[in-house]
């Protein structure tokens, strides 16, 4: 029997809309969904109401429940993450604090100060969990995340851990191919496309309908119309680059260093919900939090019918991968991989998102080329933070922390090095609970306690004058 171990499963929406898709198959009817999480009250009420779900309608499948992880993953062919180190309360401080020193983020679970600490919470727990496959595990596992940071947490596994299949899944090519062929009023079955980039900023480098190109297309319908309401931030850098970007406009714009720096940008460029609204994701989860618990325990209760849409698929991958690894069935997705000469113009060993066809033997990742250079240039501004995020989350320095923060897009277009570096440390000490890795350690670089100036200072204690020329001389 095959086995998926579903872990972070507490995730109960997201988690059961991957099992309907893994039911979808028939090669998976029978297959056990060994649920995990840290929270045994969500777990609880995950299994119960998985269990009704296969009562109510008469389904092949079997399901456990555990808080080990180890037990999740024993004999998994394949695991599935999609957790939330610490849940909402660390997720509050990573948008609350930037914003108090003027970041303001539309999501700030990828990149900006909130998505590198995220990134420091998560990997460590990711690392850890490949570490339990490497022992317990089919040893041709495959390990698909879906949690954020994406670009930095795939970085860190596959860096740390090569020879364990791993990949990064999102689904931004997905959702946003379907919003184009809506809005060209064309079949997304007879359209074909090529993206290539970093997750979050990938390219629609090809974009067709039965062959013929839609750029075209789409800058005539952009003369004659406008852009789609909502997606002013995409269409604004499709005019500045000459490509389409794969990510929700909200979210992009927190990859860049042109908009969320002024006021005056917000207003003209931001929309409601992921349109570029301020802390929006955070915001709705906080919202929506017990009004979703209650329905999970009106589910698990009995008192309400389990939903479940036989045969049904949504877009995400991880059903498509699985099935083509047990049948050979061939499939092609994005997926997040370090970056083996796939993208000639990107960093060898960075993290990319690239098309990735899977069979019987397991993943295989497609060469790109050169992707063009402006594209490649905004990626690049994102890889360098990405790569110090990493570098911090492996070795728990600190330091480290405060350069992938000063790197960073955003944070540098609003912040000085040294409201940045004050930022960090604030931001360090007020999320060490779920920062073990980083436990007495602080930093002792030079700069992180010599001449350190304050937020808000107003003037500079200066040295002595030294003679020397000044201004242009030959």
């Amino acid at each position: 029997m095959t086995k998926v171990a579903m872990m972070g499963a507490g995730s109960a929406g997201f988690c059961r809309m991957l099992v309907e898709d893994i039911l979808s198959f028939e090669s998976m009817k029978d297959i056990h969904f060994a649920l995990m999480d840290v929270d045994p009250e969500r777990l609880d009420l995950v299994h119960r109401s998985m269990q009704r779900m296969k009562e109510e309608h008469a389904l092949a499948c079997t399901f456990s429940a555990t808080t080990d992880r180890r037990e999740a993953l024993a004999g998994a062919d394949f695991a599935i993450s999609m957790i939330q180190v610490g849940g909402l309360e660390p997720y509050k401080l990573d948008v609350s604090i930037p914003l108090k020193y003027g970041i303001d983020v539309c999501v700030g679970d990828t990149v900006n100060p909130g998505g590198i600490f995220r990134g420091l919470r998560h990997v460590p727990a990711l690392l850890d969990m490949i570490r339990d496959m490497q022992d317990v595990s089919h040893p041709e596992i495959i390990f698909m995340n879906y949690a954020n940071p994406m670009a930095i947490v795939s970085w860190a596994m596959q860096k740390m851990y090569p020879d364990t299949t791993s990949v990064g899944l999102c689904h931004g090519v997905q959702h946003t191919t379907n919003m184009l062929c809506k809005w060209l009023e064309v079949a997304v079955e007879e359209c074909d496309v090529l993206t290539a980039g970093i997750n979050h900023m990938a390219w629609f480098l090809k974009f067709r309908h039965n062959g013929n190109d839609l750029y075209p297309k789409m800058w005539d319908k952009i003369a004659a119309e406008g852009p789609i309401r909502g997606e002013e931030y995409r269409f604004e850098m499709m005019k500045a680059t000459g490509y389409f970007m794969t990510e929700s406009p909200g979210h992009l714009s927190e990859y860049l260093p042109y908009f969320r720096k002024r006021k005056d940008l917000l207003e003209l460029f931001n929309g409601p919900g992921f349109s570029g609204e301020t802390a929006y994701y955070l915001n709705s989860c906080l919202q929506h939090r017990e009004k979703y618990l209650e329905e999970m325990r009106e589910l698990a209760d009995g008192r309400k019918p389990v939903p479940f849409r036989r045969g049904y698929k949504s877009v995400e991958y991880a059903s498509n991968i699985m099935n083509a690894k047990l049948t050979g069935e061939i499939t092609r997705f994005a997926g997040n991989v370090l970056n083996k000469g796939f993208i000639s113009n990107l960093p060898y060993d960075c993290c990319v998102e690239v098309p990735v066809f899977v069979d019987r033997l397991g993943l295989h990742a497609s060469y790109v080329g050169r992707i063009p250079e402006q594209c490649a240039a905004l990626c690049q501004s994102n890889i360098s933070a990405q790569e110090l995020a990493v570098k911090a989350a492996i070795e728990g320095d600190p330091e480290a922390v405060y350069h992938a923060c000063l790197l960073d897009p955003l944070t540098a277009a609003v912040l000085a090095p040294h409201e940045i570096r004050n930022m960090v440390d604030e931001m360090l000490e007020a999320q060490a609970p779920w920062l073990p890795q980083f436990k007495r350690r602080s930093s002792h670089a030079p700069g992180h306690r010599i001449g350190r100036l304050p937020t808000g200072v107003k003037s500079l204690a200066v040295g002595t004058e030294v003679s020397s020329k000044k201004g242009h001389y030959d």
